[in-house]
């Protein structure tokens, strides 16, 4: 019999270097470029939004025209500065962003989805605020493709009997 047997978990955990804490989960770091900028990729339908994000007064330029020229409509405008009201930093970051394919409402939501990560990447702390907002995840759904024997994607040809 080993006169070193251990009466408890107490004496195991002393045995195996003291009690481990677990992980609390991933640590979110603050992801900056050289020029003190963040950086995120938006992507919504076919549009992909190149999203820069700075401490400023609050402009939000898209493809070198301020948001409000560029996204006429003011629901896209609204869309916009969704994530912005969620963290209440609406004054508090310039915003410049580039943005190709798609239409006006996929781009919109693409620069929408930059924003949310660029924010997140900025400003760590804001992740569970937009997270539960629905801004940081990726709207996956796009156009389905066209079938071969039909119309469009479902719409069949029109049918005769005769």
């Amino acid at each position: 019999m080993a006169t070193d047997t251990t009466k408890s978990l107490e004496d195991l955990g002393a045995l195996a270097g003291g009690i481990q804490e677990p992980a609390a989960g991933p640590v979110h770091v603050q992801k900056l470029d050289a020029h003190g900028r963040a950086y995120a990729t938006g992507k919504r339908k076919n549009a992909v939004a190149r999203v820069w994000l700075k401490p400023g007064s609050g402009r939000i330029t898209v493809n070198d025209k301020d948001f409000a020229e560029y996204f006429a409509r003011p629901v896209l405008q609204m869309l916009l500065k969704q994530p912005l009201h969620a963290a209440d930093r609406v004054d508090q970051y310039d915003i410049f962003a580039t943005v190709k394919g798609g239409g006006l409402s996929g781009q919109a939501g693409a620069v929408r989805h930059g924003i949310s990560k660029a924010l997140t990447y900025y400003e760590p702390e804001l992740r569970s605020v937009l997270k539960k907002g629905g801004f940081l995840t990726r709207d996956s759904r796009t156009v389905e493709r066209k079938k071969y024997g039909r119309a469009k994607a479902r719409r069949s040809f029109q049918f005769s009997k005769r």
